[in-house]
């Protein structure tokens, strides 16, 4: 099948607006994380309204009946819910939300990390150099520590390393915008 030059160009402008719109939320990651987070959360708060209210619908008037029907009305009403409290209030909801994220996390890498000294402090014998392995499992654990005890500037750092990477991956829409576009012209 053979797709025509203007084709190519709308997929080259397609393309490129991707990249525009990647660019812009890079940087507002950057600039703007607090906010950029909090975007997020109202962003999931929406997700969980609509997939809350589809289920609902589904269940109603979809035929998405399992045999769970209960369980599935709950669940769906409970998404519902979570949603309109979390576009109600989401100042309050970034902060419970994120915190408890990165209290998630700070736990998961705590363990991880004590686990990694105990093991190769148990099983030294069979390390040519135990002090790489320690030195990871400390890392680990401090870095549950700074999730634990910092869980908002955590996920602030997290959203700007986020924006770093969809700047970089911006420009890779950018080049494949160009190659696309310089592709209709060659048709």
């Amino acid at each position: 099948m053979t797709v025509s030059a203007d084709t190519k160009r709308r997929f080259a402008f397609a393309t490129a607006l991707r990249g525009v719109f990647m660019l812009l939320a890079g940087l507002y990651g950057i600039i703007w994380p607090a906010q950029a987070l909090t975007v997020l959360v109202l962003a999931g708060g929406i997700l969980l309204i609509v997939d809350g209210a589809l289920g609902l619908w589904s269940l109603t008037f979809g035929g998405g009946k399992s045999g769970n029907y209960w369980f599935d009305v709950i669940a769906n009403a409970l998404s519902l819910i979570l949603g309109i409290l979390i576009l109600i209030s989401p100042l309050i909801a970034t902060i419970l939300t994120v915190t408890f994220m990165s209290t998630l996390v700070g736990i998961a890498a705590l363990v991880v990390g004590v686990m990694q000294i105990v093991v190769v402090t148990r099983e030294r014998e069979l390390y040519a150099r135990i002090w790489p392995v320690v030195l990871s499992g400390v890392s680990y654990v401090l870095l549950g520590l700074v999730f634990l005890f910092f869980p908002l500037l955590s996920a602030s750092i997290g959203v700007i390393l986020g924006g770093i990477l969809l700047i970089f991956f911006s420009f890779g829409l950018f080049g494949w915008a160009w190659r696309l576009y310089q592709r209709s012209k060659a048709a």
